[in-house]
Protein backbone atom coordinates (compact mmCIF):
# COMPACT_ATOMS: atom_id res chain seq x y z
CA UNK A 1 0.00 0.00 0.00
CA UNK A 2 3.05 2.47 0.13
CA UNK A 3 4.70 4.28 -2.50
CA UNK A 4 6.88 1.83 -4.77
CA UNK A 5 10.22 2.27 -4.16
CA UNK A 6 12.48 0.40 -5.91
CA UNK A 7 14.84 1.92 -8.62
CA UNK A 8 15.78 0.57 -12.03
CA UNK A 9 19.46 0.55 -12.21
CA UNK A 10 19.79 0.95 -15.75
CA UNK A 11 17.65 4.20 -15.26
CA UNK A 12 19.70 5.65 -12.63
CA UNK A 13 23.04 4.64 -14.94
CA UNK A 14 21.35 6.51 -18.34
CA UNK A 15 20.23 9.32 -16.33
CA UNK A 16 23.50 9.43 -14.47
CA UNK A 17 25.21 9.54 -18.06
CA UNK A 18 23.04 11.90 -19.55
CA UNK A 19 23.51 14.69 -16.46
CA UNK A 20 27.23 14.78 -16.65
CA UNK A 21 27.10 14.88 -20.14
CA UNK A 22 24.83 18.22 -19.73
CA UNK A 23 27.13 19.07 -16.82
CA UNK A 24 30.24 19.44 -18.37
CA UNK A 25 29.37 21.17 -21.59
CA UNK A 26 29.76 24.33 -20.73
CA UNK A 27 33.22 23.29 -19.04
CA UNK A 28 35.15 21.36 -22.10
CA UNK A 29 33.79 23.26 -25.39
CA UNK A 30 36.89 25.37 -25.11
CA UNK A 31 39.21 22.12 -24.77
CA UNK A 32 40.21 20.49 -28.69
CA UNK A 33 38.18 17.87 -29.94
CA UNK A 34 40.42 15.41 -29.29
CA UNK A 35 40.61 16.16 -25.44
CA UNK A 36 36.71 16.41 -25.08
CA UNK A 37 36.61 13.09 -26.45
CA UNK A 38 38.99 11.63 -24.01
CA UNK A 39 37.42 13.63 -20.88
CA UNK A 40 33.62 12.63 -21.84
CA UNK A 41 34.82 8.65 -22.58
CA UNK A 42 36.44 9.16 -19.20
CA UNK A 43 33.36 10.33 -17.58
CA UNK A 44 30.71 7.58 -19.27
CA UNK A 45 33.38 4.99 -18.32
CA UNK A 46 33.28 5.69 -14.57
CA UNK A 47 29.65 6.37 -14.64
CA UNK A 48 28.72 2.70 -16.20
CA UNK A 49 31.93 0.87 -14.98
CA UNK A 50 31.94 2.08 -11.37
CA UNK A 51 28.66 3.43 -10.64
CA UNK A 52 27.95 4.29 -6.76
CA UNK A 53 24.62 4.56 -7.29
CA UNK A 54 23.08 1.19 -5.93
CA UNK A 55 25.18 1.58 -2.97
CA UNK A 56 24.01 5.73 -2.60
CA UNK A 57 20.81 4.08 -2.82
CA UNK A 58 20.77 1.60 -0.32
CA UNK A 59 22.38 3.57 2.27
CA UNK A 60 19.46 6.56 1.55
CA UNK A 61 16.79 4.55 1.16
CA UNK A 62 17.44 1.33 2.78
CA UNK A 63 18.95 2.59 5.75
CA UNK A 64 17.81 5.72 6.50
CA UNK A 65 14.55 6.05 4.50
CA UNK A 66 11.56 8.27 3.92
CA UNK A 67 12.40 11.87 4.43
CA UNK A 68 9.54 13.68 6.14
CA UNK A 69 10.19 17.30 7.03
CA UNK A 70 10.54 17.46 11.18
CA UNK A 71 11.63 14.05 11.53
CA UNK A 72 14.80 12.71 12.64
CA UNK A 73 15.23 10.64 9.26
CA UNK A 74 15.58 14.10 7.77
CA UNK A 75 17.87 15.50 9.87
CA UNK A 76 19.82 11.90 9.34
CA UNK A 77 19.67 12.48 5.62
CA UNK A 78 21.36 16.02 5.92
CA UNK A 79 23.75 14.76 7.89
CA UNK A 80 24.71 11.52 5.26
CA UNK A 81 24.94 13.81 2.45
CA UNK A 82 27.70 16.43 4.21
CA UNK A 83 29.57 13.12 5.39
CA UNK A 84 29.44 11.50 2.13
CA UNK A 85 30.60 14.71 0.57
CA UNK A 86 33.52 15.26 3.05
CA UNK A 87 34.51 11.40 2.18
CA UNK A 88 34.81 12.78 -1.78
CA UNK A 89 37.04 15.77 -0.55
CA UNK A 90 33.94 18.01 -1.75
CA UNK A 91 33.46 20.74 1.15
CA UNK A 92 29.86 20.70 2.54
CA UNK A 93 27.31 21.95 5.62
CA UNK A 94 23.77 22.53 6.27
CA UNK A 95 22.27 25.31 6.12
CA UNK A 96 19.06 26.23 8.21
CA UNK A 97 16.30 27.65 6.14
CA UNK A 98 13.98 27.31 8.93
CA UNK A 99 11.63 25.41 10.84
CA UNK A 100 8.98 23.19 10.86
CA UNK A 101 6.32 20.87 12.77
CA UNK A 102 8.96 17.92 14.38
CA UNK A 103 7.32 14.24 14.45
CA UNK A 104 8.23 11.04 14.32
CA UNK A 105 6.22 8.10 13.32
CA UNK A 106 6.35 4.66 15.19
CA UNK A 107 4.48 1.58 14.83
CA UNK A 108 0.74 1.19 13.42
CA UNK A 109 -1.08 -2.28 14.19
CA UNK A 110 -4.74 -2.38 13.21
CA UNK A 111 -6.44 -5.20 13.66
CA UNK A 112 -10.54 -6.18 12.47
CA UNK A 113 -11.43 -8.23 15.90
CA UNK A 114 -15.23 -8.64 14.78
CA UNK A 115 -16.88 -10.21 13.15
CA UNK A 116 -13.77 -12.47 12.43
CA UNK A 117 -10.03 -11.53 12.99
CA UNK A 118 -7.58 -10.11 10.24
CA UNK A 119 -4.69 -8.08 10.58
CA UNK A 120 -4.83 -5.39 8.14
CA UNK A 121 -2.80 -3.57 5.71
CA UNK A 122 -2.87 0.02 7.07
CA UNK A 123 -0.56 3.16 8.66
CA UNK A 124 -1.04 5.79 9.90
CA UNK A 125 -0.56 9.58 8.25
CA UNK A 126 2.44 11.60 8.41
CA UNK A 127 2.38 13.95 11.62
CA UNK A 128 -0.69 11.96 12.30
CA UNK A 129 -1.50 12.02 16.41
CA UNK A 130 -1.18 8.89 18.07
CA UNK A 131 -3.33 6.27 20.58
CA UNK A 132 -1.18 8.00 23.51
CA UNK A 133 0.20 4.37 23.82
CA UNK A 134 -2.91 2.44 23.81
CA UNK A 135 -4.86 0.20 21.79
CA UNK A 136 -8.14 1.81 20.79
CA UNK A 137 -10.96 -0.68 20.09
CA UNK A 138 -14.22 0.50 18.34
CA UNK A 139 -17.01 0.13 15.64
CA UNK A 140 -16.80 1.45 12.50
CA UNK A 141 -19.00 3.62 10.80
CA UNK A 142 -19.16 4.87 7.10
CA UNK A 143 -20.06 8.86 6.44
CA UNK A 144 -23.64 9.04 5.23
CA UNK A 145 -24.93 10.21 1.69
CA UNK A 146 -26.87 13.54 3.68
CA UNK A 147 -29.47 16.04 1.79
CA UNK A 148 -27.56 19.10 3.15
CA UNK A 149 -25.07 20.29 6.08
CA UNK A 150 -28.06 20.87 8.32
CA UNK A 151 -28.93 17.17 7.95
CA UNK A 152 -25.09 16.11 8.40
CA UNK A 153 -24.78 17.90 12.01
CA UNK A 154 -28.11 16.13 13.04
CA UNK A 155 -26.16 12.95 12.29
CA UNK A 156 -22.14 14.21 13.53
CA UNK A 157 -23.29 12.81 17.03
CA UNK A 158 -23.60 9.41 15.73
CA UNK A 159 -19.57 9.29 15.58
CA UNK A 160 -18.97 9.45 18.94
CA UNK A 161 -16.33 6.49 20.31
CA UNK A 162 -16.02 5.39 16.68
CA UNK A 163 -14.13 5.01 14.04
CA UNK A 164 -15.06 6.60 10.89
CA UNK A 165 -14.52 5.30 7.21
CA UNK A 166 -14.83 8.66 4.88
CA UNK A 167 -13.18 7.50 1.72
CA UNK A 168 -15.37 5.81 -1.61
CA UNK A 169 -15.29 1.85 -1.72
CA UNK A 170 -13.27 1.29 -5.10
CA UNK A 171 -14.86 -1.00 -7.68
CA UNK A 172 -11.67 -2.48 -8.64
CA UNK A 173 -8.33 -2.56 -7.80
CA UNK A 174 -6.66 -3.44 -10.58
CA UNK A 175 -5.29 -0.18 -13.26
CA UNK A 176 -6.88 0.26 -16.06
CA UNK A 177 -4.00 -1.10 -18.20
CA UNK A 178 -4.70 -4.03 -16.86
CA UNK A 179 -8.19 -3.95 -17.38
CA UNK A 180 -7.38 -3.34 -20.93
CA UNK A 181 -5.08 -6.05 -22.02
CA UNK A 182 -7.54 -8.98 -20.24
CA UNK A 183 -10.83 -7.74 -20.26
CA UNK A 184 -13.61 -7.77 -22.88
CA UNK A 185 -13.73 -3.76 -24.42
CA UNK A 186 -17.43 -3.74 -23.15
CA UNK A 187 -16.48 -4.52 -19.40
CA UNK A 188 -13.59 -2.40 -19.10
CA UNK A 189 -16.10 0.56 -20.31
CA UNK A 190 -18.87 -0.72 -18.37
CA UNK A 191 -16.44 -0.75 -15.07
CA UNK A 192 -14.96 2.99 -15.98
CA UNK A 193 -18.23 4.26 -16.20
CA UNK A 194 -19.66 2.86 -13.48
CA UNK A 195 -16.46 4.25 -10.85
CA UNK A 196 -16.93 7.51 -12.38
CA UNK A 197 -20.22 7.64 -11.43
CA UNK A 198 -19.68 6.63 -7.84
CA UNK A 199 -16.46 8.82 -7.57
CA UNK A 200 -18.63 12.05 -8.54
CA UNK A 201 -21.40 10.44 -6.26
CA UNK A 202 -18.89 10.29 -3.27
CA UNK A 203 -17.71 13.82 -4.11
CA UNK A 204 -21.15 14.96 -3.96
CA UNK A 205 -21.75 13.42 -0.36
CA UNK A 206 -18.78 14.81 0.74
CA UNK A 207 -19.46 18.36 -0.13
CA UNK A 208 -23.27 18.18 0.96
CA UNK A 209 -21.79 18.22 4.46
CA UNK A 210 -20.94 21.70 4.13
CA UNK A 211 -16.97 21.33 5.07
CA UNK A 212 -13.24 20.80 3.42
CA UNK A 213 -11.40 17.51 4.09
CA UNK A 214 -9.89 19.04 6.44
CA UNK A 215 -12.61 20.58 8.31
CA UNK A 216 -14.58 17.68 8.05
CA UNK A 217 -11.51 15.84 9.87
CA UNK A 218 -11.67 18.19 12.32
CA UNK A 219 -15.77 18.60 12.99
CA UNK A 220 -15.32 14.53 13.70
CA UNK A 221 -13.14 14.38 16.27
CA UNK A 222 -14.89 17.28 17.89
CA UNK A 223 -18.04 15.21 17.96
CA UNK A 224 -16.09 12.93 19.50
CA UNK A 225 -15.15 9.74 16.77
CA UNK A 226 -11.86 7.59 18.32
CA UNK A 227 -10.24 8.07 14.42
CA UNK A 228 -10.47 8.96 11.03
CA UNK A 229 -10.56 5.57 8.31
CA UNK A 230 -9.76 6.36 4.56
CA UNK A 231 -8.10 4.97 1.48
CA UNK A 232 -6.52 7.13 -0.90
CA UNK A 233 -5.64 4.89 -3.63
CA UNK A 234 -2.96 5.72 -6.14
CA UNK A 235 -4.60 3.69 -9.45
CA UNK A 236 -1.90 1.31 -9.31
CA UNK A 237 -1.63 -2.26 -7.93
CA UNK A 238 -1.57 -2.13 -4.37
CA UNK A 239 -0.46 1.07 -4.02
CA UNK A 240 -1.60 3.83 -1.63
CA UNK A 241 -0.94 7.63 -1.12
CA UNK A 242 0.29 7.99 2.16
CA UNK A 243 -0.24 11.98 2.48
CA UNK A 244 -0.64 14.31 5.77
CA UNK A 245 -3.37 13.91 8.77
CA UNK A 246 -6.01 16.79 9.12
CA UNK A 247 -6.86 15.83 12.69
CA UNK A 248 -5.35 17.61 15.86
CA UNK A 249 -6.36 14.35 18.84
CA UNK A 250 -7.23 11.28 17.36
CA UNK A 251 -5.53 8.77 14.86
CA UNK A 252 -6.05 9.25 10.86
CA UNK A 253 -5.40 6.02 9.05
CA UNK A 254 -5.02 5.17 5.58
CA UNK A 255 -6.11 1.53 4.76
CA UNK A 256 -4.83 -0.52 1.47
CA UNK A 257 -8.03 -0.64 -1.28
CA UNK A 258 -8.70 -4.82 -0.36
CA UNK A 259 -8.61 -4.46 3.54
CA UNK A 260 -11.05 -1.12 2.87
CA UNK A 261 -13.06 -2.54 0.69
CA UNK A 262 -13.77 -5.98 2.99
CA UNK A 263 -14.11 -3.25 6.05
CA UNK A 264 -16.54 -0.98 4.27
CA UNK A 265 -18.73 -3.35 2.86
CA UNK A 266 -18.55 -4.98 6.60
CA UNK A 267 -20.49 -1.41 8.21
CA UNK A 268 -22.61 -1.53 5.20
CA UNK A 269 -24.36 -4.70 5.15
CA UNK A 270 -24.77 -3.84 9.23
CA UNK A 271 -21.95 -6.38 10.79
CA UNK A 272 -21.11 -3.77 13.22
CA UNK A 273 -17.02 -4.72 12.70
CA UNK A 274 -14.92 -3.67 15.45
CA UNK A 275 -11.28 -2.52 14.82
CA UNK A 276 -8.35 -2.48 17.30
CA UNK A 277 -5.93 0.37 16.43
CA UNK A 278 -2.58 1.00 18.37
CA UNK A 279 -0.97 3.97 16.28
CA UNK A 280 2.22 5.33 17.98
CA UNK A 281 4.03 8.37 16.66
CA UNK A 282 5.28 11.76 18.77
CA UNK A 283 5.53 15.30 18.20
CA UNK A 284 8.68 16.73 18.95
CA UNK A 285 7.90 20.43 18.88
CA UNK A 286 9.27 22.87 16.38
CA UNK A 287 11.95 21.14 15.09
CA UNK A 288 15.00 23.64 12.36
CA UNK A 289 15.25 22.25 8.82
CA UNK A 290 18.15 22.70 6.59
CA UNK A 291 19.04 22.74 3.10
CA UNK A 292 22.49 20.67 2.03
CA UNK A 293 24.78 22.71 -0.03
CA UNK A 294 28.52 20.92 -1.20
CA UNK A 295 30.70 23.02 -3.64
CA UNK A 296 33.36 22.23 -6.03
CA UNK A 297 35.36 25.56 -6.33
CA UNK A 298 37.13 26.82 -9.48
CA UNK A 299 39.66 29.66 -8.98
CA UNK A 300 39.67 31.85 -12.24
CA UNK A 301 35.98 32.73 -12.37
CA UNK A 302 34.76 32.18 -8.98
CA UNK A 303 31.43 34.02 -9.81
CA UNK A 304 30.56 31.34 -12.54
CA UNK A 305 29.00 28.57 -11.49
CA UNK A 306 27.01 25.73 -12.50
CA UNK A 307 24.21 24.08 -10.13
CA UNK A 308 23.00 20.85 -9.41
CA UNK A 309 19.74 20.67 -7.32
CA UNK A 310 17.02 17.56 -6.31
CA UNK A 311 14.93 18.24 -3.32
CA UNK A 312 15.68 15.89 -0.42
CA UNK A 313 12.43 15.49 1.69
CA UNK A 314 9.52 12.90 0.79
CA UNK A 315 6.52 11.95 2.03
CA UNK A 316 6.86 9.10 4.55
CA UNK A 317 4.47 6.06 3.11
CA UNK A 318 7.95 4.58 1.43
CA UNK A 319 11.26 4.63 0.83
CA UNK A 320 11.41 8.00 -1.09
CA UNK A 321 13.28 6.98 -3.66
CA UNK A 322 11.23 8.52 -6.53
CA UNK A 323 9.89 11.00 -4.85
CA UNK A 324 13.19 12.56 -4.82
CA UNK A 325 15.83 9.51 -3.79
CA UNK A 326 16.85 9.21 -7.78
CA UNK A 327 17.09 12.53 -8.60
CA UNK A 328 19.59 13.46 -5.36
CA UNK A 329 21.57 10.40 -5.94
CA UNK A 330 21.83 11.47 -9.74
CA UNK A 331 23.12 14.51 -8.83
CA UNK A 332 25.63 13.55 -6.31
CA UNK A 333 27.20 11.15 -8.26
CA UNK A 334 27.46 13.33 -11.03
CA UNK A 335 29.56 15.53 -8.15
CA UNK A 336 31.57 12.31 -7.00
CA UNK A 337 32.67 11.77 -10.81
CA UNK A 338 33.40 15.52 -11.48
CA UNK A 339 35.48 15.78 -8.64
CA UNK A 340 37.37 12.74 -9.37
CA UNK A 341 38.19 14.23 -13.18
CA UNK A 342 38.28 17.56 -12.18
CA UNK A 343 42.02 17.91 -12.47
CA UNK A 344 41.72 16.31 -15.88
CA UNK A 345 40.51 19.96 -16.80
CA UNK A 346 42.98 22.33 -18.28
CA UNK A 347 40.77 25.33 -17.33
CA UNK A 348 40.85 25.67 -13.28
CA UNK A 349 37.47 27.55 -13.57
CA UNK A 350 35.06 24.89 -12.83
CA UNK A 351 32.70 25.89 -9.58
CA UNK A 352 30.12 23.06 -9.41
CA UNK A 353 27.34 23.43 -6.71
CA UNK A 354 25.66 20.36 -5.38
CA UNK A 355 22.33 21.35 -3.25
CA UNK A 356 19.66 18.97 -1.84
CA UNK A 357 16.76 20.93 -1.10
CA UNK A 358 14.97 20.07 1.85
CA UNK A 359 11.53 21.32 0.50
CA UNK A 360 10.47 23.18 -2.65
Amino acid sequence: MQYRTKMNKTLLRRSAVLLFFGSITCSITAHAQNKDSVLVQQIVKEATENSQLQSLGHQLVDLIGPRLVGTPQMQQANDWAVKTYENWGISARNEKWGEWRGWERGITHIDLISPRVRTLEGMQLAWSPSTNGKTVTAETIILPDVADSIAFKQWLPSVKGKFVLISMEQPSGRPDYNWEEFATKESFEKMKKEREAQTEAWRKRISKTGLTAKTLALALENAGAVGIIQSQWSSGFGANKIFGANTKKVPTLDISLEDYGLLYRLTESGQKPKLSVRADSKERGVVPTFNTVAEIRGSEKPNEYVMLSAHFDSWDGGGGATDNGTGTLVMMEAMRILKKYILILSVPSWWAIGVVKSKD
